[in-house]
């Protein structure tokens, strides 16, 4: 497929990924609310209108600022023949199969990071303070890491010379994933163990939501579950009713307003605003 082909492709799918968002996130909120995994401590009615107000804050400021960059880096890594895949022909299917999962790769790695580097675990908690785990999580995080991100995307994008139609793919599988495996659905026991072995369930990922740091930093994955087993991060899942979501700082309801989710990387363990609070280990 011609650089020209991929435009036309993508001019033509422009409105698919809104669609199968709002179609996905409307399905899992009524599977949430008819046949939820586990028992909501939390209203949503304190979460979910703050969670909204993040989403429209980052759509409207990534929307300006990164419109569609990633594909956009895919794009002119083929006008330039820039990167591995313009350099070393191989087929087509092959390249965007390669490209689906060694992005998941990376984004596994970078998840680690977050919770490695200080200053990065403080932008990436703002996920981690949530008090509950339902699909409005899977799309609370600060837009300074989804800057970051998309930047670490771009660049390996850019550097592998990534088929423009596996970017958009992946794009497509990432929305998707982090939904479903953020959502509150019960899902059968057998069912589960089987998917398990493939994809990331809510139940294997709820553990990484645990306010214990030795289940909080596992099962780190966005997409693929295999990640974790390989390198020995995995964790299975929690008895309903055993786990403890959230982190030890930010457990007043205070902090779930939108307000207090764009400032917690620069707010002490007390609450308190400075902007060094980001690089002081406290």
């Amino acid at each position: 497929m011609d650089f020209n082909a991929y435009l036309n492709l993508l001019s033509s799918q422009k409105n698919l990924p809104i669609i199968l968002f709002v179609v996905v996130f409307g399905v899992l909120a009524i599977l949430e609310t008819r046949f939820a995994g586990y028992k909501e401590k939390i209203p949503r009615l304190l979460r979910w209108p703050n969670h909204f107000l993040l989403i429209a804050f980052n759509t409207l400021l990534f929307r300006v600022m990164l419109p569609g960059f990633c594909l956009w880096a895919a794009m002119s890594a083929a006008g330039h023949r820039f990167g591995l895949f313009n350099w070393v022909k191989v087929p087509i299917t092959f390249g965007i199969i390669f490209t689906i999962i060694f992005l998941d790769w990376v984004f596994y790695y970078l998840h680690r990071v977050y919770h490695a580097v200080p200053w990065m675990w403080k932008i990436h908690r703002v996920h981690h303070t949530d008090l509950e785990v339902d699909i409005s999580t899977g799309l609370r995080f600060h837009p300074i890491e989804i800057f970051i991100t998309t930047m670490v995307e771009a660049s390996v994008v850019y550097l592998l010379g990534a088929p423009v139609y596996g970017v958009f793919l992946f794009s497509l599988w990432l929305e998707v994933s982090t939904l479903f495996n953020h959502s509150n659905i019960f899902i059968p026991a057998v069912l589960e163990k089987i998917i398990r072995w493939v994809v990331i369930t809510p139940y294997m990922h709820r553990v990484h939501h645990s306010s214990n740091p030795t289940e909080t930093n596992t099962n780190f994955g966005f997409n693929f579950s295999w990640w974790d087993r390989i390198l020995m991060t995995y964790h299975k899942p929690l008895e309903p009713g055993k786990e403890n979501l959230g982190l030890s700082i930010f457990k007043e309801t205070k902090y779930l307003r939108i307000k207090f989710l764009l400032l917690q990387p620069f707010l002490d363990p007390q609450g308190h605003f400075k902007f060094k609070n980001i690089i002081r280990k406290n």
